[in-house]
């Protein structure tokens, strides 16, 4: 992956200044500067206008309780739009653009969450060598069975049943205050 990274920061470069150079031949200096400040004055625009909808959509959520995951991707998506579209380049504001889409950014983030669920596959979670959770029961290849040896960390916990003990954590509650006096 880093060497990818190192590629890209190499070869984006080389070939904006490839396309700059075709661009100012066909159209010409002053208009190749001009679209690309043109480009620019857009992208700015359309961030301000999705950023601000993008906005309003997480605080709804949060409002709700619930998790604005895809406002957040999507918040992601247009800060690096936004990003693209800022630096000089018709390949840059290219990309720049796509971003604006949502089907783009739906397929993107499809193609993110994929990669994180490694193929679909989801989290595997052992506990004293049996697999629990979903798929539980089903080892490597889909075969039942226990796991296989040392294929990764191990993590020992204790835990403490606190369903009885009082609920002094919410707001309100006499003693739940951080500042009263301990004597």
């Amino acid at each position: 992956m880093p060497i990818l990274i190192l590629l890209a920061f190499i070869l984006v470069p080389i070939a904006e200044i490839a396309v700059f150079i075709k661009a100012g031949e066909m159209i010409g200096l002053g208009w190749t500067l001009a679209v690309i400040v043109l480009t620019a004055m857009i992208g700015t625009a359309l961030l301000r206008q999705q950023g601000l909808k993008v906005l309003s959509q997480t605080q709804e959520k949060l409002n709700r309780g619930e998790m604005p995951v895809g406002e957040l991707f999507t918040g992601l998506c247009l800060l690096v739009a936004g990003a693209l579209l800022l630096t000089p380049g018709f390949i840059t504001d290219t990309v720049g653009f796509a971003l604006f889409l949502p089907p783009v950014r739906i397929a993107l983030g499809y193609f993110v969450l994929r990669r994180l669920s490694r193929g679909g596959q989801g989290p595997r979670v052992w506990v004293n060598g049996e697999e629990v959770g979903p798929g539980a029961g089903r080892g490597p290849g889909g075969r039942a069975g226990r796991r296989p040896g040392a294929g990764g960390p191990i993590i020992d916990g204790d835990y403490t049943d606190v369903t009885d003990t009082p609920d002094t954590d919410k707001p309100g509650t006499p003693g739940s205050s951080p500042w009263r006096r301990i004597e």
